[in-house]
């Protein structure tokens, strides 16, 4: 790819860069949301680069995502592991015939083969569904509230939830004391099931909503009666599919659970993958100054991904009317995970690319790319 010689597009990336370094302290406190969106109205409109916005247009994991895809599709999971090879369609096995010869036979095992029909089903479906589509984040209070409030007993309306807390994992938690005012929202989203207990005054113990990556679930289906609730067995879950196989894990989960366990729309999950990369494009070359085609090999693009808790605000933007934020960020004193030993981050998430986004999502959310000019931002405040 050739170098793009754009004087203008360099002077408003360094600009941008250095708006938000004088912006960090607004990440270090809690600001009110009606000043923020008081702020917003005056703001010129943003400038998108088309080299980023056709850079970030472009999954280098998508060509083996499709291939794992169509193979499990037809039944191939050669390449997974035996948990999942046993739910394959047709098992091969050895019998010996009467003159002594082994040969194959073909063996159709029924309740293997119903789960393989549901998954193909499922699976098919979501994958038609896997496309862009920028007004997706309007559709959010169908898809997620709606199930969610049949599910409580409530009223099914397009009123979204008056307030919502998403509740990160960092350790900068530990000791916030944020437990009651977590509690005070009307909805409160929980990643990838952190615990609550013993840590309830500083992050709160109420939960509407578990959301979590497939990675999680498939750790879960391998308890009995698939057991996945550290919040209680009547908190819905809300998933992002993370390897085309853990829909066998949604599927075998989904006929036990007696809460929604559902899954996010991969339109929804295509948006937060190109916005995520946006951000992390632009700050590459903000803070490095290398060209573009250097940004896979750093952050390992095939494998490149949003973290959970950026997608996890995105949906609060899209079902609640304010959104407050605890529990992201991190500091030198404080351990990565709040309730856990882990010590690093992982690298196919590029943190600090996504922290941008939050400024942006607070102070000026119309700089935000991909998303339609008809959704209207609600106000988002952050914690820390």
């Amino acid at each position: 790819m050739k170098r793009p010689a754009r004087p203008l597009f360099s002077i408003l990336l360094l600009a941008a860069f250095a708006a938000t370094l004088t912006c960090r302290a607004f990440l270090r406190r809690g600001l009110s949301p009606f000043d923020l969106e008081a702020g917003r109205k005056h703001l010129p409109p943003p400038v998108f680069n088309s080299t980023l916005l056709k850079l970030a247009e472009t999954d280098l994991g998508e060509p083996k995502f499709k291939q794992d895809t169509e193979n499990l599709l037809e039944g191939n999971f050669a390449g997974q592991s035996w948990r999942y090879r046993n739910f394959a369609p047709m098992r091969r096995v050895r019998s010996s015939s009467s003159i002594g010869t082994a040969h194959p036979l073909a063996i159709r095992s029924p309740r293997y083969y119903r789960f393989f029909l549901d998954f193909r089903r499922n699976l098919q479906d979501w994958a038609r569904r896997k496309r862009f589509q920028d007004d997706i984040m309007s559709d959010l209070v169908r898809q997620v509230k709606h199930p969610i409030d049949r599910h409580y007993g409530l009223p099914v309306s397009e009123r979204k939830y008056s307030s919502c807390a998403v509740v990160g994992n960092s350790g900068i938690l530990l000791k916030s004391n944020y437990g009651k005012l977590i509690d005070s929202h009307e909805a409160v989203i929980r990643l990838n099931n952190a615990r609550v207990s013993s840590f309830e005054g500083n992050v709160g113990s109420k939960t509407t909503i578990s959301f979590v990556n497939s990675n999680i679930l498939q750790l879960c289906s391998r308890r009995q009666g698939c057991f996945c609730h550290p919040y209680g067995a009547d908190v819905p879950i809300l998933m992002y599919i993370c390897q085309a196989v853990h829909f066998l894990d949604y599927t075998v989960c989904n006929s036990s659970h007696k809460s929604p366990l559902l899954v996010t729309d991969p339109r929804f999950d295509v948006l937060c993958a190109r916005i995520a990369k946006y951000y992390s494009l632009k700050r590459f070359v903000m803070v490095t100054g290398k060209q573009l085609e250097g940004w896979a090999k750093v952050h390992d693009g095939r494998n490149f991904h949003y973290s959970s808790g950026m997608q996890a605000i995105m949906l609060a933007l899209g079902i609640c009317d304010k959104v407050s934020v605890f529990g992201f960020g991190k500091s030198g004193s404080a351990k990565h995970h709040y309730h856990t030993n882990q010590k690093g981050e992982l690298h196919l998430h590029d943190y600090e690319a996504e922290y941008d986004l939050y400024h942006d999502l607070m102070e000026r959310p119309q700089a935000v790319p991909f998303i339609s000019e008809k959704f209207e931002f609600p106000p988002m405040v952050m914690y820390h």
